[in-house]
């Protein structure tokens, strides 16, 4: 059957989570998505790979974007969805086919919203960058962007998540010399070289900082590592991933600086390399911008910061006021046990038709 975005968005979030969209395969819900849309009077609807955008053009002063992504990490034993009590589960229910449901069901039963409506639905944004159709969109149909303001259905438990972190990986490798470990004073181990690294990242101080009425949480942490060569061989070579969230009033630059500040006693003798291999800006808060404002009144006044990144820093990197606004308790994304409470994709429904109804 094709799909019904008019019906009631719990019955459709079940619906977008019953169709497989793990990253790099987003066809099928794009195709349905897509047919929907085409469907609807008074849109434009424009495909792009396995990205669908729709617009309707009034002539109205402002407008509104709704963006979502289609896709969700590798399914972990949770398709189909099942209910049970007040609880939808699944994977993608919270991260994020609940707000995909909302954008799109809104869509289909608004029939004279105050603001013109941009609408897009795009893929891979759970894996590398480079793959991100909002990249995509933003590289090839700029003009597609323009918005006064731009609401993301990223999970933020029912209330408004302003900005969002920036985020950095970095690469701490050290070298040393392989030696067979029963004569190890022969070889200079990779591994012990690290030490430091982990000892630094172990007695650092995150810091807390204030943005607008919003409490950013910064954290500088080991991700990965990596070294060794065989059970009786002393390595020589090994590395640390370090991750760090850092708050939307630092640039990346200054982020990388930070970074060369805390681990500045490790890297001093220069015997360590470091290379940034992953960088994303984050996002200023733009709860003073005009429509902006108007959704967080609509929201009853209830917002708080965005501690991970979100495709919101894309937007302020454009000059577009953003904001995270989708059910859903982000704690739960990506896990086995993936659910949403039902009542919070009824009353995010109710609090964006309110808001665009103006």
């Amino acid at each position: 059957m094709p799909l019904d975005i008019a019906i009631d968005p719990i019955d459709l979030t079940a619906a977008l989570v019953d169709i497989p969209s793990v990253s790099h395969d987003e066809e099928r819900i794009a195709n349905e998505v897509e047919a929907a849309l085409r469907a609807l009077e008074g849109f434009e609807v424009l495909r792009v790979g396995n990205n669908v955008l729709a617009r309707t053009n009034r002539g109205l002063p402002q407008r509104v974007m709704l963006a979502g992504h289609l896709d969700t990490v590798p399914i972990a034993d949770n398709v189909p969805s099942r209910r049970e009590g007040g609880i939808l589960h699944g994977c993608g229910t919270v991260d994020m086919k609940s707000g995909d449901a909302v954008f799109l069901h809104l869509a289909a039963t608004m029939a004279d919203p105050a603001y013109d409506l941009t609408l897009i639905f795009y893929e891979c944004e759970e894996i590398a960058s480079q793959f991100n159709g909002l990249g995509r969109i933003e590289r090839e149909l700029p003009e597609w962007l323009a918005a006064d303001v731009a609401i993301l259905g990223e999970p933020s438990g029912g209330l408004i998540e302003a900005g969002c972190q920036g985020t950095i990986r970095v690469r701490i490798t050290a070298g040393g010399v392989r030696a067979h470990s029963a004569r190890s004073w022969l070889g200079d181990n990779a591994i012990h070289k690290l030490g430091p690294v982990l000892t630094a990242l172990q007695a650092y101080t995150a810091r807390t900082v204030d943005i607008d009425g919003c409490e950013y949480r910064e954290g500088l942490s080991a991700v990965k590592i990596e070294g060794g060569v065989a059970g009786n061989v002393v390595p020589d070579e090994a590395f640390v991933d370090v991750n760090f969230r850092f708050a939307p009033d630092r640039t990346v630059d200054q982020a990388v600086a930070h970074v060369r500040e805390a681990l500045a006693g490790p890297l001093a003798d220069g015997a360590l390399a470091f290379e940034v291999t992953d960088a994303a800006p984050g996002a200023l808060p733009g709860l003073g911008a005009p429509a902006a404002a108007k959704l967080v009144a609509a929201a009853g006044g209830r917002f708080r910061a965005k501690y991970g990144w979100t495709d919101v820093s894309r937007f302020a990197a454009l000059g577009i006021p953003a904001v995270n606004f989708g059910p859903g308790d982000p704690n739960y994304a990506h896990k086995r046990d993936e659910h949403v409470e039902i009542a919070q994709i009824t009353e995010v429904a109710a609090v964006l038709r309110a808001f665009l109804a103006g």
